[in-house]
């Protein structure tokens, strides 16, 4: 892009007399600055030329600007040139082509709603046309209100303003209702927050609303329009002056939440208007409803969001209103979009004659458990289970119950359950064997058990020799698994890894009579295990043990719960363990866990823009130093925020009983100090003592 200089700069194009827009400097370019200058210059150029050479905006083309319809906006405070642009354009600006040009290079500033598309006007004025239209005040009826509970009430004329008539009754906003008058030239919104603790924003909240205001653009959504940060004194600077006579006006700003009205009247002319900075659907300001959207559909914490608002000295609402627009539209919208989501894959699965699927529970505290069902060949999660311990009589009967709670669900709904893959929980393999239902073991977690005690014994002085085999041991286990098909084939295998670590590859089992691989001579002859040696015969007691056997006759010879697992650090991300939730918001975190996993499960790799695939250099701690990579995937996608979004403004915001009717179906646990009678709370305070300032006895 080619540089601008500063605006009173003079043009070195020969006879330029029109004003200047922009200037742009003649590039260093040996050959481009002789092409420039013999344009300056008309051809005869002096023999001494300066090195600061300066062709004004007038002199290029419109199609030579990158951003000319920004900077016809007012976006844009410097012009832009295309690389390689020269001038063209020659003559004063009141004549020719080049009147046309400087015409379009004219800035127009606009004030205008933030959803209004900008409006360009040839009057010397920034307003409108309609702006200067008489202003006329509608008779308006009173609106519909989306809380049947909340009352209305009047706008009372403002100081400093004529009285205006108005209907009797006006919906109300919700939350706090701030203004400050100003006097003076300019209006300061500079606005403190409640301190009192008893504080309801519900119970003392004004109309700043007329019927003109619900009224949205309806060419495209409000939630949908692009938003920006205006800072306050270069919004106000826009109402300092009246347009009709030029005189200073008396503004008046109220906020609620990120919602900002400014009101201004010119004591001279009486003249008068009312800027919103957002839509207003119902009683609720768009921005602050289509914020609390933002941040819980994307997992976001409220308290983390209010210290950077308050950092930038970002105008925001309180946590009350957060948690009323959570519990009336989020929650609602979140738990319809599970539903639907959930109602489609078990329709499809519904249809399939054997399921495979797999089962895990991810403890989140002492509290709740969460149980996930996943479809395997798919790698969807179908179901989650939110159990609190409570309702099952404690923490280790909560895996069982959420099992048995996602089965009777596929049973409802006609879904063939082929096997499960779970880990090695009792309580499930007694569950799963009394309801005659095929249970494999997850790989994963009995190798990571065997390993596990490998690499202890494998620490000792004469056990140092185990070292070399730790690795191929893992991958024996995951190929004794993948090539079997009988669980006594699966037993003869592994336990054929005893005399293959002896340089031995016949074996007397019936199952597995000799090993696959090429016979050839093993360079390391160190490397072999001996027969009665210690770390031989501790590898035999851990690899033969009795149970180890009998869980090694059910791994499973299908795709591995990995994806669970994967699954588990995605709720991480909505749900911290360090952060506490009660169980509909538990459960509806949950669920934004599964549609963002089951949107971005199959994502496919990233590729160079030569086609190759692109890998990572990662080094995880389980490796003890050892490398190792990692296909990157191509970004995950957010389209399950876009539709909440769309839902909530389309269909929740409007009629939000059929949603909240089906919350109030979700069954939910009373609190785990519901057992409990609750103390006086003054009582408690009297008998507190501090261990620093213990009366002596």
């Amino acid at each position: 892009m080619a540089k601008v200089r500063a605006q009173h700069a003079n043009c070195n194009v020969v006879a330029c007399t029109d004003e200047h827009k922009s200037l742009f400097r003649v590039p260093t370019s040996e050959k481009t600055r002789q092409e420039w200058i013999r344009f300056i210059f008309g051809g005869n150029p002096p023999e001494r030329i300066s090195k600061n050479l300066h062709v004004c905006a007038n002199h290029f083309k419109p199609e030579c600007f990158t951003n000319l319809g920004q900077y016809n906006a007012g976006l844009a405070s410097k012009l832009l040139l295309n690389v390689g642009t020269r001038p063209t354009e020659r003559g004063n600006a009141a004549g020719g082509k080049n009147a046309s040009t400087s015409e379009q290079l004219t800035k127009v500033h606009h004030v205008a709603c933030q959803t209004d598309a900008p409006k360009l006007c040839t009057v010397a004025t920034q307003l409108s046309i309609k702006t200067l239209r008489p202003r006329y005040q509608s008779k308006g009826t009173q609106t519909t209100l989306l809380r049947t509970e909340v009352g209305v009430d009047t706008l009372q004329p403002l100081p400093l303003l004529t009285p205006m008539k108005r209907a009797s009754k006006r919906p109300r906003l919700e939350m706090e209702d701030e203004e400050v008058d100003t006097t003076g030239r300019s209006s300061s919104a500079n606005i403190e927050e409640p301190s009192d603790s008893a504080y309801d924003p519900a119970d003392s909240v004004a109309t700043l609303t007329e019927p003109s205001d619900i009224t949205m653009d309806s060419s495209k959504p409000a939630h949908k329009t692009a938003t920006y940060i205006v800072y306050e004194n270069c919004l106000m600077e826009l109402f300092e002056d009246c347009p009709m006579c030029h005189g200073v006006s008396d503004v008046r700003a109220r906020r609620v939440g990120t919602f900002l009205r400014v009101e201004q009247q010119c004591p001279q002319c009486d003249y008068f208007r009312k800027w919103n900075s957002q839509p207003v659907l119902g009683s609720t300001p768009v921005g602050n409803l289509q914020l609390s959207v933002a941040l819980y559909a994307n997992g976001a914490s409220f308290f983390k969001l209010e210290k950077i608002f308050r950092s930038m000295q970002l105008k925001m609402y309180n946590y009350d209103t957060f948690r009323r627009h959570a519990r009336r539209y989020i929650e609602p919208a979140i738990v319809h979009s599970w539903k639907t989501a959930q109602d489609a894959m078990l329709q499809q699965l519904s249809q399939q004659p054997n399921v495979v699927l797999g089962g895990d529970m991810r403890g989140h505290c002492a509290k709740f458990g969460s149980y996930t069902v996943m479809d395997i060949r798919t790698s969807s999660i179908i179901d989650l289970q939110l159990v609190q311990s409570n309702e099952v009589g404690g923490s280790n009967n909560m895996e069982k119950e959420g099992l048995k709670r996602s089965l009777e669900l596929l049973r409802a709904r006609s879904v063939t359950c082929d096997s499960i893959i779970t880990d090695r929980h009792p309580q499930i393999q007694k569950f799963l064997r009394d309801a005659n239902i095929t249970h494999y073991y997850d790989v994963w977690h009995i190798e990571k058990g065997i390993s596990k005690k490998i690499c202890k014994i494998a620490q000792r002085k004469s056990c140092k020799n185990l070292q070399k085999w730790q690795r191929s041991i893992k991958n024996h286990i995951y190929w004794t698994a993948a090539s079997s098909s009988s669980g006594r084939e699966r037993v003869a295998k592994w336990t054929s890894i005893l005399n293959h670590v002896q340089d031995i590859h016949t074996h007397e089992d019936p199952g597995f009579p000799r090993c696959l691989h090429r016979q050839h001579a093993s360079r390391d002859k160190s490397k072999w295990l001996r027969a009665a040696t210690p770390s031989l015969c501790r590898l035999e007691n851990i690899l033969t043990n009795k149970r180890i056997l009998k869980d090694v006759e059910k791994l499973s010879p299908h795709t591995q719960t990995s994806a669970l697992e994967a699954f588990h650090s995605v709720i991480l991300h909505f749900v911290p363990r360090n952060v506490a939730f009660p169980f509909l918001g538990m459960l509806c975190r949950l669920y934004l866990a599964a549609l963002h996993f089951n949107e971005n499960a199959r994502r496919p790799q990233a590729t160079t823009t030569a086609g190759k695939p692109l890998f990572k250099v990662s080094f995880p701690k389980y490796r003890k130093g050892e490398c190792t990579v990692k296909p990157v995937k191509v970004n995950p996608t957010f389209h399950y925020v876009d539709d909440l979004m769309d839902l909530v403004f389309d269909k929740v915001a409007l009629d939000p009983t059929p949603y909240v009717e089906e919350v109030l179906k979700i069954p939910i646990p009373e609190d785990l100090t519901a057992q409990f009678a609750k103390p006086d709370k003054l009582e408690i305070i009297e008998r507190y003592v501090s261990r620093f300032n213990q009366r002596q006895v």
